[in-house]
């Protein structure tokens, strides 16, 4: 390639970049607000009761003059190389005319997740050997790994994701049991595994503007929880993905514990109980599932794979099916088990907000598309519309007319992640690919843009120690630039044209028109997707016409300093995506809609041969015909004499038998499952 070529290909990179580092007003002075090291180790963040309720910023002239410093070089080199890298990515990864080459897997590095995964578990390690007293020092190493691990990830972008497993790892760990280091990702998993490596650090450097004691575990929490999201995001291996999501919910209960608000006890308390109760009955689902697979096989396994050929009896079926979803439900959260989310999330710092909001909550939702629907593909089809009311009703409507009675800002923010994530599962419900798409980019979308919504909460509350809606008003004439960030992730959230938010529920609200699943209620489904639209436009900009507009009566907010450098850098990234999506949506939806069909095309058959295959006494087998044999790639191999010790011939030989009269069948199955389907 040339230099011309270069410069060609790169100009609108390259302006993109000065542009964003020009853009920024301020006369390059050194600006100390957000030099942790300056303030000496107290903690600003939000711990009421340390405040005594006293306003320490709104009169504050010296540290609004601290605020008011220009931009520093290395800020604004930050700034433009966030612009410019969007650019060059939208570049990258913009879908090509040219047909579709068939893709060898082989030349993938099956290691990429276990780095992934790794990386942040290693960084954690490394953090309890620094001294507490280096913060600089355990500040940028956590950055650094964050930072490591998104760039990383990236590569993650170099494979088409054709249908079936990339990257995929299997290691065996406990053989007696069955139970093997599986992991993999998709078209669908893929965006889930980037969004959390690009949130992560974002949020780290966020926390580390209003955070200023106990350092040392707040980075060690914020690394074992990037390396336990991620393992969800990819584990196929039942055993793994549960040892995950427990294991994630540590550190976000400590997070919230120990530098929450006044709260912070009951919320943390309230957060593990409603997370535990719903671990244990899906833990019984997946103890339950292999045992009825190895009375089948003669061997244990904790592999999806495996499992998802078991049909259980009808009864028992859809018993798993709710031990499953209910668990996955409550990490959603879906009504009437969302009570846990406002609580977690008014009293969690800033930087907790921003990864329960935008990464954990998506892990439910992931989990309900890959295993409740994978596994109970029958339940799934038969109770898709009643869930779909329950979402409608109690997740979009609810949602949006308890968020617009909130006095308090972040509690309006957290009830309208029940709402937006309303959308996001009925989508699921639908199980159309157009709905199946629009859900999991508006996984992506709610996590942008309630992201920076949280970030914002935090900006205004660093400077006031306050969230009530009525301690604001007119601040768009001392805070400018904040208004504007504030408008635009506004309409973000409602869903206007142009923004992330608007694409996703679209296809969200067509799929559920078009659904056969839902039957004669899909049209009623739809008219209460559309008013949750409406009813989103009215609670958020209700909010932004009372903060913003109107008299400044307040005199505490007189003298508010506006963004602050590092406050804008948390910000960039965020903002400009919201635009990349909602511009360039074909960018994301490309590289998941072979996955999407994929999945669709599955859940079809599958559930018409499983309607067919259940009964009420005995749990069977479906063929492997059944099933692609690109779902099936790495699944586990059962032969007699494989499993635990009491594995018995006599029942693999019954089992052999079944499998046997299944494939002489399959034909007349197969046509009777897709006519079920229809």
């Amino acid at each position: 390639m040339s230099a011309l070529d270069l410069v060609t290909q790169t100009w609108p990179a390259l302006a993109a970049g000065v542009v964003g580092a020009l853009l920024p007003r301020g006369d390059g002075h050194a600006a100390h607000a957000g030099d942790d090291d300056h303030h000496g180790g107290h903690d600003h963040h939000g711990d009421d009761d340390h405040h005594g309720g006293h306003d320490h910023h709104g009169d504050d002239h010296a540290h609004g003059a601290a605020h008011a410093g220009g931009y520093t070089a290395w800020q604004r080199v930050g700034l433009g190389l966030v612009a410019a890298l969007t650019v060059l990515g939208v570049q990258w990864l913009w879908p090509s005319d040219a047909p579709a080459a068939a893709v060898d897997t082989s030349g993938e590095w099956s290691s990429l997740l276990n780095v992934l995964i790794a990386l942040p578990f290693v960084g954690a390690a490394a953090v309890l050997f620094v001294p507490r007293q280096m913060l600089s020092l355990l500040r940028g190493f956590t950055l650094a790994v964050l930072g490591a691990g998104f760039l990383a990830s990236l590569w993650l972008l170099s494979v088409p994701m054709t249908a079936g497993w990339h990257f995929q790892s299997i290691k065996e760990w406990i053989p007696s049991l069955g139970i093997r280091w599986h992991v993999a990702i998709d078209g669908i998993s893929l965006w889930l595994v980037l969004l959390t490596t690009f949130i992560a650090p974002i949020a780290a450097y966020a926390s580390f503007g209003s955070i200023k004691s106990r350092i040392k575990e707040l980075c060690f929490c914020l690394l074992l929880l990037q390396g336990a999201m991620l393992g969800a995001f990819v584990a196929l291996d039942l055993f793994l993905f549960f040892l995950f999501w427990e294991l994630m919910l540590v550190p976000m209960f400590v997070m919230i514990g120990i530098w929450g608000g006044v709260e912070k006890i009951k919320a943390a308390v309230k957060l593990f109980i409603y997370t535990m109760a719903g671990s244990m009955l899906m833990l019984a689902g997946i103890v339950y599932l292999v045992w009825a697979n190895q009375k089948l096989t003669g061997a244990y396994t904790f592999d999806y794979l495996a499992l998802s050929r078991v049909v259980l009896p009808r009864s028992t079926q859809m018993l798993c099916f709710w031990a499953f979803s209910i668990a996955f439900f409550i990490k959603v959260p879906m009504w009437p088990v969302h009570t846990w989310l406002p609580d977690a999330h008014v009293q969690a710092p800033t930087g907790g907000s921003v990864i329960l909001a935008a990464v954990m909550l998506k892990i439910g939702t992931y989990a309900y598309l890959r295993f409740s629907m994978g596994l109970f593909p029958g339940p799934a089809s038969s109770l898709a519309a009643n869930l779909a009311g329950i979402a409608i009703l109690g997740g979009v409507i609810y949602g949006a007319l308890v968020a617009w009675k909130q006095s308090d800002v972040k509690r309006l923010v957290a009830y309208s992640s029940v709402a937006h994530l309303g959308y996001v599962m009925l989508g699921l419900f639908g199980v159309t690919p157009s709905g199946i798409q629009g859900a999991v980019l508006q996984m992506v979308n709610h996590g942008v843009s309630t992201g920076a919504l949280f970030l914002l909460v935090g900006v205004i509350y660093d400077r006031r120690h306050t969230r009530q809606v009525s301690e604001f008003g007119g601040l768009a004439k001392v805070m400018p630039v904040y208004a504007t960030l504030f408008l635009i992730v506004t309409f973000a959230s409602v869903g206007v044209p142009g923004t992330n938010g608007f694409i996703g529920e679209f296809m969200i609200i067509m799929g559920t028109y078009a659904s056969e699943r839902l039957g004669t209620f899909s049209g009623i489904h739809t008219v209460g997707a559309a008013a949750g639209v409406i009813l989103a436009a009215v609670y958020m900009l209700s909010v932004v016409q009372k903060m913003f507009f109107g008299p400044l009566t307040n005199p505490k907010n007189k003298h508010l300093p506006d963004v602050t450098p590092r406050e804008a850098l948390a910000l960039a990234p965020l903002v400009l995506m919201i635009f990349v999506i909602g511009l360039f949506p074909a960018i994301f939806l490309d590289r998941m809609k072979e996955s999407v069909l994929f999945t669709y095309n599955q859940f079809k058959v599958v559930s018409g041969q499983a309607i067919l295959f259940a009964d009420e006494r005995n749990a069977k087998l479906l063929p492997e015909d059944t099933f692609s044999p690109a779902f099936l790639k790495g699944a586990p191999v059962l032969r007699p004499g494989e499993g635990a010790p009491g594995a018995g011939g006599d029942e693999q030989a019954r089992g052999d038998r079944r499998d046997r009269r299944d494939r002489q069948t399959e034909g007349k199955v197969a046509a009777r499952g897709e006519e079920a389907a229809r």
